[in-house]
């Protein structure tokens, strides 16, 4: 079987170690890509901290974009040649969830230890969220690709397969913003950025970007974002001076519970919060149920912005070229394979958009 260089995580919160690993050819519906980029998601290094669970060993990544070399049977509307997004958002297209237009929650479940990964001996390794793009190549179901322009750059191509829809599609999807309402972001890293410009593209009246780093507000108006409050003592109570009453829709990209425990306190009445971020398994939020309902208030869970994939990022690619959506501009960073390690450190810091992982082929 081939074999490929991947970032392989044998123990959690250890460094990833560059080896080779096996990668089978593509099956039945199934679509091989060699990357060209991959970025660095939060939710990648909490998997590596072990707070997601999980198998090991196991190859992370998920937001990839690259070139198509080879397709399996039964491929529809993909070839080889093809410039393309790689997903995670595996979808069956025939379940419930995807017969409803929501295959970002497809119920069909995939084993992601008996994929196309193993060892070089045949052992086998969790290809994680169904992607495993922390490699030179991936083998993925046609399902969780997109067709790209040959001419989009894949650095920034990449940031679309899960930041930007995750962010921008909670702001128009999942919050289903209108004109003229009032929007809060909790978090202005990455995932918020595109939050930000989701609520401007919808036509949000005021988007008030909640972060830690008065540095990170500065970036959230670059963005779109008409105010910045930091994130010490009772933002909330700024907000509302703000607004005049709380925010038709608060977006939680942060993964911290502390963070969506205070959510409901900036909402005005008939105001949902937009679950975005992703704490891990072990941590919890409270909430006053009878305040919430009393208020008409409620809570949206938003996974990968809801999405479509083949119908949004074509969309969002037409965006990016008229100019109407900064891509470039989240990238703090460029790395290598071999640098993984040290793109992750930096990541951690808090102070990266996002980090971008180039393949030299």
């Amino acid at each position: 079987m081939p074999t490929i260089k991947a970032a392989v995580c044998h123990e959690f919160n250890a460094p990833l170690v560059i080896e080779e690993v096996a990668l089978r050819a593509p099956a039945m519906g199934e679509v091989e890509v060699t990357l060209d980029a991959v970025a660095i998601c939060h939710s990648d290094i909490s998997f590596w901290q072990g707070g997601f669970g999980g198998a090991l060993p196991a190859v992370y990544g998920h937001e990839a974009a690259g070139i198509v070399t080879a397709v399996g049977d039964g491929v529809q509307g993909i070839a080889v040649g093809d410039s393309v997004c790689a997903t995670l958002i595996r979808a069956c297209g025939h379940c419930n969830s995807c017969g409803s237009g929501k295959p970002t929650i497809c119920e069909t479940p995939y084993d992601g230890t008996r994929g196309p990964l193993t060892t070089v001996d045949g052992k086998p390794m969790l290809q994680a969220m169904a992607t495993g793009a922390f490699a030179e190549k991936v083998v993925v179901d046609q399902s969780q690709v997109a067709v790209i322009p040959a001419d989009m750059p894949k650095d920034v191509a990449s940031l679309i397969s899960c930041g930007v829809i995750t962010g921008l599609g909670a702001a128009v999807f999942a919050a289903d913003v209108r004109p003229g309402q009032d929007v809060v972001v909790i978090g202005a890293g990455g995932v918020g950025l595109n939050a930000i410009q989701g609520a401007r593209l919808a036509g949000a009246r005021r988007i008030v970007a909640v972060d830690m780093s008065a540095d990170k507000l500065d970036i959230a108006r670059e963005f779109g974002a008409t105010h910045g409050v930091l994130g010490s003592g009772k933002p909330w109570a700024e907000v509302k001076d703000i607004l005049g009453r709380g925010a038709d829709a608060v977006l939680v990209t942060v993964g911290a519970a502390p963070v969506y425990d205070k959510a409901p306190r900036y909402l005005a009445n008939g105001g949902n919060i937009v679950m975005v971020g992703m704490p891990h398994l072990d941590q919890v939020a409270s909430y006053s149920p009878i305040i919430m309902a009393d208020a008409g208030q409620g809570m949206i869970g938003s996974k990968m912005g809801d999405v479509v994939i083949k119908r949004d990022i074509p969309w969002i690619v037409d965006l990016y070229q008229q100019g109407r959506l900064k891509l470039d501009e989240l990238i703090s960073g460029r790395w290598t394979l071999e640098q993984i390690n040290e793109a992750i450190a930096d990541t951690l810091t808090g102070a990266a958009r996002r980090n971008v992982i180039l393949f030299d082929r």
